[in-house]
């Protein structure tokens, strides 16, 4: 036995393609782990498993480098509508397919779908549906406590949870440094992504992401539309904005309904073919 992977990047987020109608292996906690690690593995910002065909349409399955499964990933979908294209799944210019976290549709912008503009959901900041503890409210500007330091807080989900921390200057230490602690933070009941966010001007903002099972992340889809909502919830920006990434800029836009857009490029760095030793490794695991 032998296993194909397909790797690919959007702006610095790496991602394994791994077709289960390709493959034999069963992927696993255990496997996904040692896929993912970049020591003993082949080294990954997670693995998008799919496409899987079922009765209710076309489904990916998302996992991170720990094993565990998310429910989104703004990066990892349009990745993955990528690769549906390069697979010849679909020829047309327009695409869904369901996540854990919802409904996603896919548009490719050009030939070579490289560029998309992605339809995320909508956007909740109901404690109830993030999940946040305590009694049901939208969750805006609220202190909470990370490592014994206080922030004022918005927390929303767009199909996965996420907090966002608006600041006046940001950096990977800030973020790690809040992140270790904010992923686990008992108010998080299935745990939760972090962004802290500067506001640039009506039209920018800029973010550092700490993701769930991940940690330190140089770009983010899902965080990139979690910041804009917040930024343009609390009347910061425009409907439409740049979102800035160490990993490079998205372009995201929210209407009345808080059904929010982004639109971004995705890059095909080749195809992996596992060892059969090392295939073997994985389906004992």
């Amino acid at each position: 036995m032998n296993v194909e992977l397909e790797r690919y990047y959007g702006l610095g987020n790496d991602y394994l393609v791994f077709d289960p109608n390709k493959n034999e292996l069963k992927l696993n906690p255990e496997n996904i782990k040692r896929i993912c690690n970049r020591n003993f593995g082949v080294g990954s910002d997670g693995i998008m498993e799919g496409p899987i065909f079922t009765e209710e349409g076309m489904l990916v399955r998302i996992y991170n480098p720990d094993g565990t499964e998310a429910e989104k990933s703004g990066n990892g979908v349009r990745i993955f509508a990528k690769y549906l294209k390069d697979a010849d799944y679909v020829q047309k210019t327009h695409i869904c397919f369901r996540t854990v976290g919802g409904e996603v549709e896919a548009t490719y912008l050009n030939e070579e779908g490289s560029k998309l503009k992605i339809s995320m959901g909508k956007l909740s900041f109901w404690s109830d549906e993030i999940p946040v503890t305590g009694p049901r409210r939208e969750v805006i500007n609220e202190e909470m406590e990370f490592n014994h330091v206080n922030y004022l807080v918005s927390c929303v989900s767009i199909g996965n949870p996420h907090c966002v921390i608006p600041m006046l200057n940001i950096s990977k230490d800030q973020v790690c440094r809040i992140g270790w602690f904010s992923e686990s933070a008992p108010y998080f009941p299935q745990r939760v992504n972090t962004q802290i966010m500067k506001v640039i001007d009506r039209n920018n903002i800029e973010i550092e992401i700490f993701e769930r099972g991940a940690g330190y992340t140089l770009a983010s889809g899902s965080g990139a539309c979690a910041a804009a909502g917040v930024a343009w919830k609390m009347g910061l920006t425009d409907e439409k904005m740049f979102v800035h990434m160490p990993g490079g800029v998205l372009e995201v836009e929210i209407d009345e309904d808080m059904k929010v857009t982004m639109t971004g490029d995705v890059c095909h760095i080749g195809k992996i073919r596992l060892s059969h030793s090392f295939s073997e490794l994985l389906r004992s695991l």
